[in-house]
């Protein structure tokens, strides 16, 4: 669902990291303005985020699933309670503790952050629905994300999420070769580490400029 809607104006909500067009944002209250501000402060995102969202958040039945999804919830959970039961009663729950919240930490800024970069770079795509197409969504909407080989092999390939949105039944794998092999993916144009950091001051979607901004653009 993620794939089929991504980059879509029309049908955002659906897997990716909330983003207002520049119109939007300035149609709000300023209650709303100061609460979206704060959700896409990358100290909230990135520090905040992990902890609500595999803490709290998937803890949780949302929407309308099917009874299989809900029971998937449910044993996800009670297979969770158990680990920390036995893990805390072995080695205790302060050590228990000690070894985990880092590591969720640490992974969950990383996940967020993967998540974030892929759908938000300069010169993204996104278009409203009637002018949408699937092909520019996948291919232009979602970054190459050329890593550090070390890092390439800890996150799956996924820095080759061009490829994957264009066909989400690719082995990660293969993701690579499927870059190296196609003519046409060499037109793509990489998105370093280094210059991924730059991503973090992107906050709305200008309209008018089919581009990415910071705030700075309501002063203008």
């Amino acid at each position: 669902m993620h794939h089929a809607s991504s980059g879509d104006l029309d049908r955002r909500g659906m897997g990716d990291v909330w983003t207002l067009t520049v119109k939007e944002f300035q149609e709000l209250s300023r209650g709303e303005r100061i609460w979206y501000q704060i959700f896409r402060n990358p100290l909230m995102m990135l520090v905040i985020g992990p902890i609500y969202m595999f803490l709290i958040y998937n803890r949780f039945v949302t929407g309308k699933p099917g009874s299989k999804e809900r029971n998937y919830v449910y044993a996800t959970n009670l297979g969770i309670l158990a680990l920390v039961l036995i893990s805390s009663y072995f080695i205790g729950l302060k050590a228990y503790l000690l070894i985990q919240l880092p590591i969720i930490m640490i992974g969950g800024m990383a996940g967020i952050w993967l998540f974030y970069v892929q759908h938000q770079f300069e010169g993204v795509y996104w278009a409203r629905h009637d002018e949408w197409n699937y092909e520019n969504a996948a291919v232009l909407g979602s970054s190459f994300y050329k890593l550090p080989k070390i890092l390439q092999f800890f996150s799956g390939n996924i820095g080759f999420h061009h490829i994957h949105h264009l066909s989400s039944r690719i082995p990660n794998y293969n993701l690579e070769q499927c870059h190296t092999e196609i003519p046409a993916f060499q037109k793509i144009k990489p998105l370093t580490l280094s210059e991924s950091m730059k991503c973090a001051k992107f906050r709305l979607w200008d309209e008018e400029n089919n581009r990415l901004v910071g705030y700075e653009v309501l002063k203008n």
